[in-house]
Formats: C-alpha cells, sequence, structure tokens
C-alpha cells in the first residue's frame, strides 16, 4: 500500500532507473511505500539502432505502456548500439543534470549485491552532485524471487546470457517452475546478468500490459532474445 498524501508531500523526489523487469517493479514498490522516498519518474536507456530497452530487449512501445501502468513520466536515454563507457555517461549525465535542473537530487537503483556496480552508480551520480538509492540493496534473492511471485507480480524472461543458463529459457514465464529449473549456480533474481525480464503485471501498476511472444534469437553469439509485442 502506498504511504499517505501527508508523508508524500515531505519526502525526497527521486528518479528510478527503470529496465522494465522485475527488481525495477519491486523497488518502485518499495518507493511507494516508503516514507523518506517519493518516485517521480523513470530513467531508461533505449539501445537507438533497435528502438529496445539496452540489454532486456524489449520495445519501446512496451516501455511506454508500463509508464503509463505505472502512473510516472518516462525519460528515456538513446545510446548506439555497442557505444564504449565514454559515450553512455555522456548521454546519461545529459539526462541526470536535467533531472537535477528540477529538482531532483536522487536516483534509485534496484541492484541487490553486486559491490562493483554499486560503486559504479555512485561515482557517476557524484560527478553531477547527486546520490543513488538501493532500496533492495542486501535482500536474499531466493526470499526476494519467490515474494514477487507471491505478490502478485508477473514478468517474462526477455534475455538470456547463454554463457551462464540454456537459451530455451528465453520466453519463459519468470515463476515457481522457472526458479526450480534453473541451473544452481544461477542467482535466482539473475542479479549476475544470468537473464533479463519483463514485468506485465504488478500491484504498483494500475493494469496489466498487454502483449504477445514472438519467437527467439541469438545475438552477439551469446546473448538469446524473445521478441515480445
Amino acid at each position: 500500500m502506498a504511504v499517505g498524501e501527508e508523508s508524500r508531500r515531505h519526502s525526497e523526489p527521486v528518479l528510478l532507473a527503470w529496465s522494465g523487469g522485475k527488481d525495477s517493479a519491486l523497488t518502485l514498490a518499495k518507493l511507494q511505500r516508503s516514507t523518506r522516498w517519493r518516485a517521480v519518474g523513470l530513467l531508461t536507456t533505449v539501445t537507438e539502432e533497435y528502438d529496445r530497452i539496452s540489454m532486456h530487449g524489449v520495445r519501446t512501445s512496451l516501455l511506454r505502456a508500463q509508464a503509463t501502468a505505472a502512473g510516472l513520466p518516462l525519460t528515456i536515454v538513446r545510446i548506439p548500439s555497442g557505444s564504449d563507457n565514454e559515450s553512455y555517461a555522456d548521454r546519461m549525465r545529459a539526462a541526470l543534470l536535467n533531472a537535477r535542473s528540477q529538482g531532483i537530487r536522487s536516483v534509485a537503483f534496484g541492484d541487490l549485491f553486486l559491490q562493483d556496480v554499486r560503486d559504479y552508480r555512485e561515482k557517476m551520480l557524484a560527478q553531477v552532485g547527486m546520490k543513488a538509492v538501493f532500496p533492495l540493496w542486501g535482500e536474499a534473492t531466493d526470499a526476494l524471487a519467490e515474494k514477487f511471485i507471491a505478490s502478485g507480480y508477473r514478468a517474462v524472461v526477455t534475455c538470456v546470457d547463454t554463457l551462464q543458463i540454456p537459451g530455451d529459457f528465453a520466453g519463459r514465464e519468470y515463476d515457481l517452475e522457472f526458479l526450480r529449473d534453473l541451473p544452481p549456480q544461477a542467482d535466482p533474481c539473475g542479479e549476475r546478468g544470468e537473464f533479463h525480464s519483463f514485468v506485465h503485471a504488478a500491484p504498483c501498476f494500475t493494469d496489466s500490459i498487454a502483449f504477445t511472444r514472438g519467437g527467439t534469437v541469438l545475438r552477439d553469439d551469446r546473448f538469446m532474445y524473445c521478441d515480445l509485442a
């Protein structure tokens, strides 16, 4: 349940780094329950050539549908395919500076335990006078995965790193059967990049997202994508 309007007026506005996947949705829900933070917008990187969420491979049309269901404005940072870290950082910096000019000083991320990723995000934000927030940090990933399913969230796996788990996991529903079938070395939340997902129903959405599953395609001899439309 979201916090009351009186509490929200005194909470700090925060931009949510939104990938469209399960950890983003759980982070949004936690922000909605918070008396300290208030999500005021979503920030997503999209690969220009494909017009899809970077790494997740989800079409921008579905991303926009998620933003509508979440009731939040969406900021898209478009990056070239195969861009280097400098190009990515430059475009992200411009988006962050724009957010900062609107009075936003913090960005929330759905990271769980990778310290090097956290360090990078904190360093990037410090360069523009902002700070990073990690609402899910340190939570047990097995319990978090089961909580996601039990709480009524629904997601489909859109991208699989075939060097870590079999490619036929792409396109599957993220459910208890999926978790049981994962290789024992795989993180149940895919925190090490084993897989990425698209949330199509969530308690923090006003409505579910309609979509159809398409075929799968292997890119870069490594990543298996399932096309959603």
